[in-house]
């Protein structure tokens, strides 16, 4: 609901703070690369010292860092607090994932308690805009950060009698520090490189950034092999059904945070649109996302995981497809029609990808498999964000009316007339630029996935013809007989 609901705000955050245009992706990315930075390590953390202990702690610095950001001052502050509340979340969803693995140890009940879990997502999702839409109707910007307030204390008071402190039996290995800081620092700088590359154009300073952040993740990547415990298990991706798995929880994520933050300010920036009215315009295609979510894991049961995938990315990138059809004075029923049929892809990637990466690897290491699985999805948020964002904000740069960085900036600047016009045709050319790499990209997604995963029928002939092989019970000889 957070993140969704900020989208929504960006127009009235943008007016009242003037953020330049990296500052502005920075506000809504910031909160993704913390989690994505740090969401395995807070789940050895929360195995070694207790889950139920790293929740309430997550969920208090959540509330606090929410308070700050709503009466954030300054852009500046306004990140560092949306940072704040990226560590606190990277707390929580590990360790609520780790108690639904205990809870459901059976698989199929596990793979409908996480599309259970998903459709919380969806919900939240749904809710964000329209509850977002009537506090900035009546409160200022800052109110969308005091929502989750309530949720907060809620939990607080309510989780030590209804839940109980759970840890694995066996001890988890040592959180590595210096691959943590490396990889929050090797996003951070490649993802500057290009936010700042794409604002002001290339200079000295963004190709710094960029060798630094590449040298920093590749030192990384070499680190991960020689530790007995690292912090991403790169021989995981040797498997073809992981290693898409991770590839549908990040791509469909980086399309839904770009498109939803591009297509709020097209709605309010450039057709005019009242913010009520412009988040009641993402009720269907939130409510078709929150019903695929919780019918997905049945369907699955039935169709395989393979067909999934593939539904999950050619919808998707059939339903971006609408959006190029938005014009400066109009288009929100293509709008509408997008939201509606991108939303069976969103849905069916948020209830099968941890499912299907976790399935996929041998059950002693599901655990890093679904680290794994879950921090591509908080990447993906943030990626998608900061390189289409990026993408729309350097076509806005190239093509705008050059007076400021940002649509919302230009429009606000006085004596505006023609170039107002032109401000608006270059934010909606930016967003088509998005939108058409990020279709592009699902449908490639989609014919790899039907390339290289095997059907349904030829894995279970494969089984039989595995189990085939193996000698009979009864024919066996028996150990002691002799």
């Amino acid at each position: 609901m957070d993140g969704s609901v900020l989208f929504l705000a960006m127009p009235r955050v943008g007016q009242a703070l003037a953020p330049t245009a990296d500052q502005a992706l920075w506000i809504l990315d910031v909160y993704g690369f913390a989690v994505g930075s740090l969401l395995v390590a807070a789940g050895n953390l929360g195995d070694r010292y207790g889950r139920l202990r790293l929740l309430r702690a997550g969920a208090a610095l959540f509330g606090a860092a929410s308070t700050a950001a709503a009466f954030a001052p300054s852009a500046e502050l306004l990140i560092a607090a949306r940072a704040a509340m990226g560590v606190a979340g990277a707390t929580l969803l590990p360790s609520a994932l780790a108690v639904l693995g205990e809870l459901f140890p059976d698989p199929r009940r596990r793979a409908r308690a996480i599309g259970v879990f998903a459709a919380a997502f969806a919900a939240g999702f749904a809710l964000g805009p329209v509850i977002g839409g009537v506090l900035l109707e009546r409160f200022w910007w800052g109110a969308v950060f005091l929502v989750n307030l309530p949720v907060v204390v809620l939990f607080l008071a309510l989780a030590p009698a209804l839940l109980t402190e759970t840890r694995p039996a066996v001890r988890p290995g040592r959180v590595d520090p210096a691959s943590v800081v490396a990889s929050a620092l090797g996003l951070l700088l490649a993802i500057y490189a290009l936010k700042h590359a794409a604002a002001g154009g290339a200079a000295v300073p963004a190709l710094a950034a960029a060798l630094a952040g590449a040298a920093v993740l590749t030192w990384f990547g070499l680190r991960q092999r020689r530790l007995e415990h690292p912090l991403v298990d790169f021989s995981l991706f040797r498997d073809r059904t992981f290693a898409l798995a991770v590839a549908t929880g990040l791509l469909p994520l980086a399309a839904w945070s770009a498109t939803a933050y591009l297509t709020g300010v097209h709605l309010q920036s450039v057709l005019g649109l009242p913010v009520l009215e412009a988040a009641l315009l993402a009720l269907p295609g939130a409510v078709v996302l929150t019903v695929t979510c919780v019918v997905t894991p049945a369907v699955v049961d039935r169709v395989g995981k393979r067909a999934a995938l593939l539904v999950c990315h050619f919808s998707i990138a059939a339903g971006l497809l609408p959006l190029l059809l938005t014009t400066v004075g109009g288009g929100v029923g293509w709008y509408v029609a997008a939201t509606a049929v991108s939303g069976i892809g969103y849905g069916i990637s948020f209830a099968v990808v941890a499912d299907t990466a976790v399935g996929a690897v041998p059950p002693e290491r599901a655990g890093a498999a679904g680290a794994i699985a879950e921090t591509s999805n908080e990447l993906g948020n943030a990626l998608g964000i900061a390189l289409l964002g990026a993408l729309a904000a350097l076509l806005f740069r190239l093509q705008g009316p050059g007076l400021a960085p940002t649509l919302d900036e230009t429009l606000g600047l006085p004596a505006l007339s023609a170039a107002a016009g032109e401000a608006r045709s270059a934010f909606v050319t930016g967003m088509h630029a998005a939108v058409a790499v990020a279709a592009a990209l699902h449908l490639a997604l989609g014919l790899l996935t039907l390339r290289v995963l095997p059907s349904e029928a030829r894995t279970r002939a494969s089984r039989r013809r595995r189990s085939s092989r193996r000698p009979s019970s009864r024919t066996s000889p028996v150990r002691g007989s002799r």
